[in-house]
């Protein structure tokens, strides 16, 4: 049996698997891939801008220099909360003293007819691998003569919602531009709601809104999706919106395993935790992450879903794993709040930065965006300036999208190390 035991390889469960591991614990890192996957970049392969290798990093290479944790490769069939183990496709099980739940989250579809069967999800980096290579095919047929519909339907006005949207109508302009798309193709962005970026101040909303618009986006607010047909998207208002690419940003809910391990859950199908990430009931058992509804306060609404909600937790939960082995007090967690952002395309970003929401916009919204992905990504990775790079260059084009969708994306350098190239299955589960 080890020390720790933690579930999942995103940036909650690396966040959490470090921490312990270079404090000198036993910690097993299970996931059924063997990559840690970027998520604030997704939307960036999905639209040909980078390669998927490039937001994924092999989780072995993450741990090289932290003997004591050890990477375990499974899809896991089920979890016992009550002792803390974890059975695995191959039979095996595994135990520890302490089990870190970091199992993320998936789409969720709201049982609407056909959206699980013909929509895109963007949630994992086969996702959005799949989504490119299916976008690319209808670019290649247009080349031949195929009449189907080129338009792209968004659904969900969240930050993944108006990011793809904003890529996506570059590269459709773009390649428009170079007579590879009709021109009357367009990218559909549909919400229930009246304004995108709901969580955004309405300065922050109107300015997305504004340069969606002018980006050639239509945004059909106040209409909410009925049913997902492989040719065409019903919407609640009697709207039909042919189309053979629907995105899927519209809600998540937490993974499969968390939802079936035996605690009570609550929003979004998310395990309610203590203030201190601890399980109620579960001595040994900590959520964080996607998987997690995390107290802000008392009284407060939880914590949003956002990458770094997800690695503050999993490495609060790690310390509060590292006071209970010493026998110390466990500490609430405090998440330190770097605020919200979304970007809408080149030139054009949003952010509502600290505690109390300073909104900002355009160039200094960018180096806020910029800033916090760095900081997220230095936990994953040693050259965080190769990113800086890659995204000050992608900044300054002036010009549309040049990547052409049937031309290798331009790569972040990262190195030419082959043990830092992660191995993509789009045979593999897109989610849990």
């Amino acid at each position: 049996m080890t020390d720790a035991l933690v579930l999942g390889g995103g940036l909650a469960g690396v966040a959490a698997a470090q921490t312990l591991g270079e404090a000198g614990i036993r910690t097993t890192l299970v996931d059924r891939t063997d990559y840690h996957q970027f998520q604030p970049l997704l939307y960036q392969v999905a639209t040909s801008q980078l390669p998927a290798e490039d937001v994924a990093r092999p989780l072995r290479t993450i741990f090289a220099d932290v003997p004591s944790v050890d990477v375990v490769l499974a899809h896991v069939t089920s979890a016992s909360l009550a002792d803390r183990t974890l059975v695995l496709d191959d039979g095996r099980s595994l135990s520890a003293d302490h089990l870190v739940l970091a199992a993320g989250a998936r789409p969720n579809f709201f049982g609407i007819p056909g959206a699980q069967e013909h929509a895109f999800p963007l949630y994992s980096v086969v996702d959005a691998e799949r989504l490119r290579l299916h976008h690319q095919a209808l670019v290649a047929e247009a080349l031949v003569g195929d009449t189907g519909s080129r338009d792209v339907v968004v659904v969900g006005g969240g930050p993944t919602g108006v990011e793809v949207s904003g890529a996506l109508a570059e590269l459709v302009a773009a390649l428009q531009a170079q007579g590879r798309m009709p021109a009357d193709a367009r990218v559909h962005l549909v919400d229930r709601g009246q304004a995108v970026l709901g969580q955004f101040s309405t300065r922050a909303q109107a300015y997305a809104h504004k340069h969606l618009d002018k980006a050639g986006v239509d945004i059909r607010l106040g209409a909410g999706v009925k049913e997902v047909h492989v040719d065409a998207v019903d919407l609640d208002d009697g709207t039909r919106l042919p189309t053979r690419t629907v995105i899927w940003a519209g809600g998540e809910s937490a993974s499969a395993i968390a939802q079936s391990a035996g605690s009570s859950t609550g929003r979004g199908g998310r395990i309610d935790v203590r203030p201190d990430l601890g399980v109620e009931g579960y001595p040994g058992v900590w959520a964080v992450g996607d998987v997690a509804n995390i107290p802000s306060g008392a009284g407060a609404p939880t914590l949003p879903q956002l990458g770094s909600v997800a690695q503050q937790s999993g490495r609060w939960a790690a310390q509060n794993i590292l006071r209970s082995m010493q026998g110390d007090e466990l500490a609430p967690f405090h998440y330190k709040d770097k605020g919200i952002m979304a970007m809408i395309g080149r030139n054009a970003a949003v952010a509502e930065v600290g505690a109390h929401r300073h909104e900002v916009d355009g160039p200094i919204a960018f180096a806020a965006w910029l800033g916090v992905h760095a900081m997220l990504l230095s936990g994953v990775h040693s050259r965080t300036d190769a990113f800086l790079s890659w995204a000050w260059d992608y900044f300054e084009r002036d010009h549309a999208a040049t990547v052409e969708s049937h031309d290798a994306p331009r790569r972040i350098a990262w190195g030419d190390d082959a043990d830092d190239v992660p191995h993509i299955d789009l045979g593999a589960p897109a989610h849990g």
